[in-house]
């Protein structure tokens, strides 16, 4: 596809908006859904590429799930994750929710031969510490490329053991994908991650998803230094219905807008505080001076003043760092982002990408293995904004979002664009209508 260019916004920010279903509660809906012996409505779900791999494994392992890819609301025939078929090829994508949680499912299957797949980034990204676990737990594995890494085949006869041990310093995803099988196998099993976990939030998110589909909340955790017990028999007998939340992160492009553009902006149904650790991005922007404030709507973002930087630790919100890097080139003062070195290893290494995108617009970016300290130049931004600059999205959604945002700033005070976006349909992996969204938001704008 032809580089977007991003139009600049002319006046200040005024409207609301809204933003799909969470990837993260969608995927994760859909794996407990799977392990529920009952029918599962589910609502609000998030229709984007990742899902979408999600749902097509799934159904190409024999479970039944009614309604279409273009479709928020679903009903998921729950098989007490027993998977009819016992024999598939799989392949993963980019999707590193779908990669560890569906290994997870299907190594409890009894009698199963798999062999999974995803692209050459998915190849890069942390398998081998969720691998080792299901290793030493009863699963085998035979990697076709290289060890540890897709592709490769699973032999699965069911996990043993009540007390299991992973490594989950690089993603809180490999312990997930052990708390939400736990049930199936024990009525109590204790997860040791004696080295701690990042992006803690997602882990919170998983045992609260997983109290919500057990019957009458019969799942049960105990959780403290590095251990989580979880007791249970299973996921939900009856009937139920869940819906998914927005998704927190996508909020935190619109969200930050009005601090490039003026203004404010409203996102639908967001709060302040939800299931999401990156609800908690809304606690940066009112330290950088941006109003954010509750409504009946949602949250409203409102933003006049200078643009001031600080020191921020992002490692439990991880997935937000980009929305607030990107529009550094407009602070007045030097911004640290730290606690991102996990970051590395997902869609792309976040944190180098995101220093080279940054020094391409004249900024002085200093990067360590866990942060990135920027020390903004609007001067030298407008002498390549004069020129034209092309951003590269690394094929990662959040850096296409991002640099949208920044995009919108009206850099040269005559309306026309000064920053491109290439490849800018991978925003499809999470959020396909993102830049309607954006041109929507732009023509309502105050002049």
């Amino acid at each position: 596809m032809d580089p977007l260019k991003v139009i600049p916004f002319l006046g200040k920010c005024s409207a609301s908006v809204s933003v799909p279903g969470s990837k993260s509660i969608s995927n994760r809906a859909f794996i407990l859904a799977a392990m529920c012996k009952a029918k599962v409505n589910l609502g609000g779900m998030l229709i984007s590429e990742d899902v979408n791999l999600m749902k097509s494994a799934l159904v190409s392992l024999g479970l039944r799930i009614d309604g279409g890819s273009k479709e928020k609301n679903l009903v998921v025939h729950g098989c007490g994750g027993d998977l009819p078929i016992k024999e598939q090829e799989i392949f993963v994508g980019n999707a590193g929710t779908v990669a560890r949680f569906l290994t997870a499912l299907l190594s409890v299957q009894k009698g199963g031969v798999y062999k999974l797949d995803g692209t050459e980034a998915m190849r890069q990204r942390p398998m081998l510490e969720l691998i080792s676990s299901l290793e030493k737990y009863g699963c085998k594995f035979e990697f076709l490329h290289e060890y540890g890494c897709f592709p490769f085949i699973m032999k699965t006869n069911g996990l043993r053991g009540d007390c299991w041990q992973v490594d989950a310093t690089k993603s809180s995803q490999v312990l997930s994908a052990l708390l939400m099988i736990a049930p199936l196998i024990n009525q109590k099993t204790a997860i040791q991650y004696p080295k701690g976990t990042v992006s803690e939030p997602f882990v919170d998110l998983t045992l609260e998803m997983m109290k919500s589909f057990s019957s009458d909340q019969e799942i049960s955790y105990e959780s403290s230094g590095g251990e989580i017990i979880v007791s249970g028999v299973g996921y939900n007998r009856k009937a139920l219905s869940y819906s998914v939340e927005p998704d927190a992160t996508a909020a935190s492009y619109f969200l930050t807008l009005p601090l490039a553009v003026g203004g404010a902006c409203t996102v639908k149904s967001v709060r302040k505080t939800m299931y999401q650790g990156d609800s908690k991005y809304s606690q940066v922007l009112e330290c950088l001076g941006v109003s954010v404030e509750e409504c009946d709507q949602g949250i409203t973002a409102s933003f006049s003043g200078n643009r001031k930087g600080g020191e921020f630790n992002f490692n439990a919100i991880s997935d937000t760092f980009l929305s607030l890097a990107a529009i550094s080139p407009l602070l007045t003062d030097t911004l640290k982002i730290s606690g991102i070195a996990h970051t590395r290893k997902q869609e792309t290494d976040r944190v180098k990408a995101m220093g080279i995108e940054l020094r391409k617009l004249g900024q002085n970016v200093e990067e360590t293995e866990d942060s990135l300290t920027i020390h903004p130049n609007l001067k030298s931004l407008k002498a390549i904004g004069e020129k034209g600059v092309f951003i590269d999205t690394y094929h990662d959604h959040r850096f296409a979002m991002s640099f949208a945002i920044l995009g919108s700033f009206n850099l040269l005070s005559n309306g026309k664009p000064w920053l491109h976006i290439n490849n800018p349909k991978c925003c499809a992996k999470t959020f396909p209508e993102f830049f309607d969204r954006l041109c929507e938001i732009r023509s309502r704008s105050l002049l």
